[in-house]
């Protein structure tokens, strides 16, 4: 772990290029890659010549070399939009999802098992960032157009632009939009990630291609195919007849990271008039129907009903007797009496073997049927408006939860949306935990776009989408914490409920301006580099979540807030892996930094004052190494 960090995000090509080094170090000459000795090492026949397959398009060029900048932004948590800050391991950030990933490359780096996506499928309504011209550098584009302010900053109001079909650079314009955000994203998956991307017909031949070439088109796993509901489509009549049909479906691409990839089984149930989503549902449900509440092992629920019929329910109860006689557990009565008279079970594959989740939704080993890539079951989306808001289409919650348990993501894995819309995958993460005892976290990103005026979520008092879904975040949070009291579960959860809030910042340290040359100048900027801080913070936490983020830490990483005897605060990160003095420094906090033993003390340089500050720093410096920690001085 680097304590000292550069200021920006992780240097793209310095990485790809060590880790060509580490795999054939024989390239390099005096530290540059020697094409010739390529020809040498692989021959003529692996080569590719001016006239091989690719997919190409306008700024494709200018596209590539936006993976390779750097930012100097950082997140500012915020927890008065938290929920259970210092406890919850999910994340909800604000901010333009492409410097979000960039944030996020030192920290997360082939940290994450899943990643779903659901962007812009390019209808022509659509709005996205991104330049719509290439013909020129990136820089003079954004200098013409006003696109920056005097900051150097992307202009706020500018972010958001449709793309339209009028558009001589339609499909270009969204290949370079999805072309950067792919690439930094398999950057963050694990070897044995998994990465899965909803589209429909407009893209989804393009994103094929754009996949095969950033993820290898050896890792393209499958294309499973989803319906759309009838009403979320329009019959395309024009004088003279009908010109095209409904499109009755989309589409989810799967790509693995590598061949280390594995699908864990999905199920459906195999009769037709059951609606099963790929996991076994339990017998409850909420719905009121008297006709469907039966005896059941001496229990008749007065409210609710059961889900199946009696003569269904019973068959499932004989066949799960069956099941526990075979594999020697507890007894269906102990298993009723633990989980407040309601028929909560384990599940397991059909056959009864494989990974026991310890789901309490469980139907009859016989009733379950491998899932292929036609998932015309379930539906794209649904009209969820008890949790979406305001989000007519907002996706599936179920057909995430099918993606989740095939990517065998379990406890302590990370499943990333940074489309995250209203927050569909977000539910479908803490209602799965809830489910099946596992403690998944995520981390979902939403761009801070304004709700149209005329838009009913505007009319409710929401600024942007980023608010609609961290609301719905907090209606999933509350109908799961109310739903668990004066209850008892089966298994007991794992999962602390809640989410850390941040937002994508400003760096709070001064940027070095390297273009200067002149010694005048370059003294003039030592000493304005005196202080280094381009914002002091309130709370000092936010200046070390920048400073954690750009060393490589988890935004989750354990970070406990310590005093000394004389009040001083600093912070001890992960166990006294390093401490932290932002504040202010003392004689009591270096004896406290000894006794603590950490791997390194990291402070700002102008903690340090007075006539005698160099001599105090190299007195902390000598103290330090006698103890065998690294000091480090921002």
């Amino acid at each position: 772990m680097n304590t000292e960090p550069d200021g920006k995000s992780l240097d793209i090509k310095a990485a790809k290029l060590e880790q060509l080094k580490t795999l054939f170090p024989e390239l390099f000459s005096e530290g540059k890659i020697d094409f010739a000795r390529i020809t040498q090492l692989l021959g003529d026949e692996r080569i590719a010549g001016q006239d091989h397959y690719e997919l190409s398009w306008a700024g494709k060029a200018a596209s590539r070399r936006e993976i390779q900048r750097q930012t100097a932004a950082t997140l500012m948590p915020d927890r008065e939009r938290s929920v259970n800050f210092d406890t919850s391991e999910n994340i909800f950030i604000e901010g333009e999802n492409l410097e979000v990933l960039r944030t996020l490359q030192k920290s997360y780096f082939g940290a994450v098992k899943m990643i779903y996506i659901d962007p812009p499928y390019n209808t022509g309504s659509d709005r996205f960032i991104y330049p719509d011209d290439y013909g020129e550098r990136l820089k003079e584009y954004e200098k013409r157009i006003g696109r920056k302010n005097s900051e150097g900053y992307l202009n706020k109001l500018d972010l958001f632009k449709r793309n339209s079909k009028e558009n001589g650079q339609y499909h270009s314009v969204w290949l370079s939009m999805m072309y950067p955000r792919l690439y930094l994203a398999r950057n963050l998956l694990r070897e044995d990630g998994v990465i899965f991307v909803s589209i429909d017909d407009n893209e989804v031949h393009n994103l094929r291609h754009l996949m095969s070439e950033i993820f290898g088109e050896e890792n393209f796993r499958n294309s499973f195919t989803v319906r759309r509901y009838d009403k979320n489509l329009n019959r395309q009549f024009i004088e003279g007849g009908l010109k095209s049909f409904n499109v009755g479906f989309e589409y989810i691409l799967c790509y693995s990271k590598s061949d280390s990839f594995s699908f864990n089984p999905i199920y459906r149930a195999s009769s037709d008039d059951r609606q099963n989503f790929g996991y076994w549902k339990g017998f409850w449900n909420d719905a009121d129907r008297p006709t469907m509440r039966y005896d059941i092992s001496g229990y008749t629920p007065d409210a609710g009903q059961w889900k199946w019929s009696k003569e269904k329910a019973l068959e499932a109860i004989k066949n799960y007797k069956t099941y526990l006689s075979k594999h020697k557990t507890k007894t269906l009565e102990q298993y009723w009496l633990e989980t407040d008279k309601k028929l909560n079970f384990i599940k397991r594959n059909p056959n009864g073997q494989g990974k026991n989740r310890g789901v309490e939704n469980w139907i009859p080993p016989s009733d379950g049927t491998l899932r292929n890539t036609n998932w015309t079951d379930l539906f794209a989306s649904r009209d969820e408006k008890e949790f979406s808001g305001f989000f007519d289409f907002a996706k599936n919650v179920e057909v995430i939860k099918n993606l989740i348990i095939g990517s065998n993501a379990g406890t302590g894995d990370i499943i990333l949306d940074f489309f995250a819309g209203s927050g569909t995958t977000a539910q479908a993460v803490m209602e799965l935990n809830k489910e099946d005892g596992e403690d998944r976290t995520f981390i979902c990103v939403q761009m801070p776009e304004e709700c149209e005026a005329e838009s009913e979520a505007y009319k409710s008092g929401y600024q942007t989408i980023a608010d609609v879904c961290s609301n719905r975040l907090r209606k999933v949070i509350k109908k799961i914490s109310d739903g668990k009291k004066g209850k008892k579960e089966f298994p007991q959860s794992k999962q602390n409920l809640g989410f850390r809030y941040y937002k994508l910042a400003h760096s709070n340290f001064k940027k070095w301006n390297s273009e200067i040359r002149s010694k005048k100048e370059l003294l003039k900027q030592l000493e304005v580099f005196k202080e280094p801080l381009a914002n002091r913070p309130a709370d000092s936490f936010d200046l070390l979540t920048e400073l954690l983020l750009k060393s490589g830490f988890e935004l989750t990483a354990k970070v406990e807030r310590r005093k000394t005897a004389g009040n001083v605060p600093f912070y001890v990160v992960k166990d006294r892996q390093v401490i932290y003095a932002l504040d202010i420094i003392s004689d009591g906090l270096l004896k406290d930094v000894e006794a603590a033993k950490p791997k390194a003390f990291v402070t700002l340089g102008n903690l340090f004052t007075g006539e005698k500050a160099d001599e105090q720093m190299m007195n902390w410096k000598l103290r330090l190494r006698e103890s065998d920690i690294e000091f480090k001085i921002i």
